[in-house]
């Protein structure tokens, strides 16, 4: 089993682990037996000497002239992202984009299982969303406490986005997925991941207006 380095990593290297997991698992699906590490590198796009640094961090994986052992190393990936169990996730907010992020299928099939939604509209508690109960928001202590949650999405508006995070920690959430435009302060020991999805259309709007009369660059 891996041994991860006791020496510190950067946080993309988890965000690429996850990249080279689901290409391994492809390949295994495949019946693809080994792999190189600049074969890999080529599929994804990312340099084999950063794949293998990425994975020196947790353990040696690959034996010189003869590449990856890919279901070895698909399983030992699994292992690192803790993604050999199955997660319980709750989402907050049963508008049109909680909705959507409970019906979006690949959570399931990567072990992380959205077990409610929670709201606090009259018109939407108490429906369901493909079998999945729309809870009142002062369901949600004893829910987390009974069905062992440990993670969220966030997916209500900006203003109220810092009280209903409040509201998780406070009941035992320790990994928070913020999909509203704030920044959101939280205790040290819980991991918060935010995904400001108009920052990234505003990036392509600058790529694509930019012409060469614009003075900045950007380097890669």
């Amino acid at each position: 089993m891996a041994r991860i380095n006791k020496y510190k990593f950067p946080k993309t290297t988890i965000e690429r682990l996850s990249y080279y997991f689901r290409a391994l698992d492809e390949l295994s699906k495949r019946g693809i037996d080994t792999i190189s590490s600049e074969a890999l590198g080529v599929k994804l796009n990312v340099k084999s000497s950063q794949i293998r640094k990425d994975l020196s961090y947790f353990g040696d994986f690959g034996k010189r002239g003869m590449g990856y052992d890919v279901k070895y190393l698909t399983k030992e990936l699994r292992y690192i992202l803790g993604l050999d169990r199955e997660w319980p996730v709750i989402v907050m907010g049963a508008g049109h984009f909680g909705i959507a992020i409970a019906q979006y299928t690949m959570f399931k099939k990567h072990g992380f299982n959205i077990v409610a939604l929670f709201d606090v509209s009259e018109e939407r508690v108490g429906k369901d969303v493909d079998g999945i109960k729309i809870l009142h928001l002062n369901e949600l202590e004893k829910f987390i406490g009974e069905n062992n949650v440990e993670i969220a999405i966030i997916a209500v508006p900006p203003n109220a986005a810092q009280d209903v995070t409040n509201l998780l920690v406070d009941a035992g959430i320790k990994a928070i997925l913020n999909f509203a435009p704030v920044s959101l302060k939280v205790e040290k020991d819980v991991r918060v991941l935010s995904v400001d999805l108009t920052t990234k259309l505003e990036a392509l709007a600058y790529y694509m207006s930019y012409t060469r009369d614009k003075l900045w660059k950007v380097f890669s």
